[in-house]
This record gives structure tokens, C-alpha cells and sequence, in this order.
């Protein structure tokens, strides 16, 4: 399991390894956090104007793509050999956007994981219309209470969401799935996340019996 994570999110990376363990049954699985120090720059797929504050987003998402297929998953093979892993990438808010894109993107990952991902993105609607999602599984989430933020922009995360969902459902089906959680985008992002997983780990289990 592959999840960008800011300083803040890799402290807390024990206790989602210990929400997923619990949702999931105690299947095997690693959890990797790839430490992104400039979020907007990193993660984002397209340069675009500020949607909130002064940073613009730098439109870097496929050198950190290459920097995970290059480096990181290279590593981790060789540190820890596994035979045909099942990968599976996924994040929050603008790490849920960079995942769904890196799926989009490459054929390296099985499922996706995008939890209260930042599908107000300008022109994400135009890109995911003409591309087709490489992975075969994709969770998607967000909090009930997000699409009533008073930023206009944040505010057509809900609509984004929603239009992802049955753009994905028209090719995969029941292997996609959308959740509805309580509350805004800063209610338990750990345990959010870490329910995306534990619903892809799960899935990929029952498909085995």
C-alpha cells in the first residue's frame, strides 16, 4: 500500500497500520508513507491557479509517479521480495487526487484508494473523460458535510465525486464503490483512509475464495 503523506500523517502512520489491521481481519499486507514536503507542487497533476491562499499548484504529480515507480517500489522489492504483489495506492484530499491520477497513469497499481480526494481540480472532468482508469479497483469517499464549504471551488468536490463514481461504475462496476462518511474534510482522515484500503484488501480477498 503505497500513500503520500506530509510530516504530520507519518506520525500518525502506526495508528492507521492498526485501523486497517482491524478492518481487514489481520490480512498481510505494508503500508508505505512516501514523505511529500511541498504538497501543492508534488501532488498535483496540472499546474493551476490557487483555489484557496496565494501557492499555486505546481503540476508535479508524474515526476513524484516516476519517483514511486523508479525508486520506492524498486526498493522495496529488493528489501522485501514478494511474488506478484497485489499494489494498490491511495491517499487524502489532494493525495486521494494524486492516487486516482497515478491510476489513470500507470499500470503498476491494482486498486486505488481516493478518500475526500480533491476532485474540484480544474479540467478534471476533461481528463478523465479521455483516459481510461488502469487499475481494476477503485474506492472512492468523502465526508457529507464537504461539499457545503463556504469555497465556492471546494464546494464542487461533492458534484466532482459523485461524477467520478459513475464514470468508474460504467467500466468496473461493483468493483467500485463510493462512501459516504460524517462530517467535513478534517473529520478522522486516518480512519477514512484507512477504510479505503481495508475495503480494497477485502475485495481482493473475497475474489480469491
Amino acid at each position: 500500500l503505497t500513500q503520500p503523506m506530509d510530516a504530520e500523517e507519518l506520525a500518525h502512520l502506526p495508528e492507521e497500520v492498526a485501523q486497517i489491521e482491524a478492518l481487514c481481519g489481520g490480512a498481510p499486507f505494508l503500508l508505505v508513507g512516501l514523505p511529500v514536503d511541498d504538497w501543492n507542487g508534488d501532488l498535483s497533476p496540472w499546474p493551476a491557479p490557487p483555489a484557496f491562499g496565494r501557492q499555486p499548484f505546481g503540476g508535479g504529480a508524474d515526476a513524484t509517479l516516476r519517483h514511486i515507480h523508479e525508486a520506492l517500489l524498486p526498493a522495496l522489492s529488493a528489501e522485501l521480495p514478494v511474488e506478484n504483489p497485489a499494489r494498490l495506492i491511495g491517499g487524502y484530499s489532494l493525495a486521494g487526487l494524486f492516487a486516482l491520477y497515478a491510476a489513470y497513469q500507470s499500470d503498476g497499481f491494482l486498486g486505488v484508494a481516493a478518500v475526500s480526494p480533491s476532485l474540484w481540480y480544474p479540467d478534471w472532468d476533461a481528463f478523465a473523460d479521455a483516459h481510461a482508469l488502469r487499475a481494476g479497483y477503485a474506492y472512492l469517499s468523502l465526508g457529507d458535510r464537504e461539499e457545503r464549504a463556504k469555497n465556492p471551488v471546494m464546494a464542487r468536490v461533492g458534484d466532482g465525486v459523485r461524477g467520478e463514481h459513475r464514470r468508474l461504475t460504467a467500466t468496473l462496476g461493483d468493483r467500485c464503490a463510493l462512501e459516504w462518511n460524517p462530517g467535513n474534510h478534517f473529520a478522522e482522515p486516518d480512519l477514512r483512509t484507512a477504510k479505503g484500503f481495508a475495503w480494497l484488501i477485502n475485495r481482493l480477498n473475497s475474489e480469491k475464495t
